[in-house]
């Protein structure tokens, strides 16, 4: 699969997208994150996929402010580009580069050699969020099929 040919829209199903999800923690969010990818991905271990989105939480917090996080990881055993959708019923303090609570989750699971793809993909999650317009019309989203529909709907910002 080339760089070019992945978008938000080819990483994204309705099983890794869920509306409303209980937030009381940074690391609840990032466990409850692992266990659905986890369950959708069998080959995936849940314990090593949640370790890993924490270890990258230390470099540096990946909330990116306006109440958007974008965990993301390398992992050993995958061998597809991943993406998880969540909002959560009540924002949780995420450390995010704004200090404001998080309450979009957008996480992204790489192969371990997937370096081009991962940063692109990265930087179309950014680029998407960084618009208010699509932001609310995520938080207005009031089940798991019209969080997907919005997510999948809604154009791409030029680049």
């Amino acid at each position: 699969m080339s760089d070019q040919s992945l978008t938000i829209e080819s990483i994204l199903s309705p099983a890794l997208t869920r509306c409303g999800m209980a937030g009381s923690s940074k690391k609840k969010a990032l466990e409850d994150l692992a266990e659905m990818v986890a369950t959708n991905f069998p080959s995936l271990d849940k314990s090593t996929l949640f370790n890993n989105l924490v270890c990258r939480e230390r470099l540096g917090s990946t909330g990116i402010g306006h109440g958007v996080a974008i965990p993301h990881c390398r992992l050993e055993n995958c061998d597809q580009v991943i993406g998880a959708l969540v909002t959560l019923d009540t924002p949780v303090d995420y450390d995010a580069i704004d200090q404001q609570p998080v309450d979009i989750l957008f996480a992204l699971i790489v192969p371990q050699e997937a370096t081009g793809e991962h940063l692109d993909l990265l930087s179309q999650l950014a680029r998407r969020f960084n618009s208010p317009t699509f932001r609310e019309a995520i938080r207005r989203a009031d089940s798991d099929e019209a969080l997907l529909r919005t997510a999948l709907e809604s154009p791409a910002p030029e680049a």
